[in-house]
C-alpha cells in the first residue's frame, strides 16, 4: 500500500524526509510536490523504478525525462553547458523551467534521449523538493504526474493514492500545488527553443 506523508509546504519536516530518501535510496518512487505540479520521481541509477514509472506514465524512452537537482552548480556535472546557456540557466533558475541539454557521461545512458543523447534538467522553486534533494544528497530522475489520458496532472494527495495505490511506495502531500506543468526550452540548437509553454513565464527567452 502507498504510503501518504502529511508534509508541510513551507517548513517540511526532516524526519519525513529522511525517511522519504531512505526509501529511494531503497528503490521507491516518490510522489512530491513542485513549483508547478506534482511529480513522479526516483533515484537516476535505478533502472527498476524507472521502468516501472515509464510504465505508469506509458511513454517509451524517446519521452524527456527530467533531471531535479539541488542548484546551478549541479547542472554542469549532468549536462555540456556553454557561457550562453549558463547565462539563461542562472537567469531562470531556480523556478518552473525544464531545460533540455545534451548530458554528459555521468549519467546512465537509459535516462537519455536514445539519439540526441539529452535530457531534462531543472531546479526547481519548492521548500519540500528542495529539502528533499539536500537530504537525498543526489539528483532525483522525474517527470510530471499526469497519467494516460488525463489532461491535467494529479494535484491532490488523496487523489494521487487512489490512482496510484500499490504502484508508487510514498507521496509527500504538501497539499494543492498546480496542475501547470514547466515551461519546457530546448537550449541545443544555436538559439533557445520553445518546446512547451507552462508556468515559466516566457520573457527571459524572448518569446512571445
Amino acid at each position: 500500500m502507498t504510503r501518504v506523508v502529511n508534509i508541510h509546504p513551507e517548513s517540511p519536516q526532516h524526519r519525513l524526509l529522511v525517511q522519504a530518501a531512505e526509501y529511494i535510496r531503497q528503490g521507491a518512487i516518490v510522489a512530491l510536490p513542485t513549483d508547478s505540479c506534482y511529480a513522479l520521481g526516483c533515484r537516476v541509477g535505478d533502472k527498476e523504478a524507472l521502468d516501472r514509472i515509464r510504465l505508469i506514465r506509458q511513454i517509451d524512452d524517446r519521452h524527456h525525462l527530467t533531471l531535479m537537482v539541488r542548484d546551478l552548480s549541479e547542472i554542469a556535472t549532468y549536462a555540456r553547458v556553454d557561457n550562453a546557456q549558463y547565462r539563461l540557466l542562472k537567469a531562470a533558475t531556480p523556478g518552473s523551467y525544464t531545460f533540455i541539454l545534451e548530458g554528459t557521461k555521468e549519467l546512465p545512458r537509459r535516462v537519455l534521449h536514445p539519439k540526441r543523447k539529452t535530457i531534462g534538467l531543472r531546479v526547481p522553486d519548492h521548500p519540500v523538493a528542495l529539502a528533499l534533494l539536500e537530504e537525498l544528497n543526489e539528483p532525483l530522475l522525474t517527470t510530471t504526474l499526469q497519467l494516460p489520458g488525463d489532461e491535467l496532472p494529479l494535484t491532490e494527495g488523496w487523489e494521487i493514492q487512489d490512482r496510484l495505490d500499490e504502484q508508487i511506495e510514498w507521496i509527500l502531500d504538501a497539499g494543492h500545488c498546480g496542475t501547470e506543468p514547466t515551461t519546457v526550452i530546448d537550449l541545443t540548437g544555436p538559439s533557445p527553443e520553445l518546446v512547451r509553454a507552462g508556468r515559466g513565464p516566457l520573457d527571459l527567452f524572448g518569446f512571445d
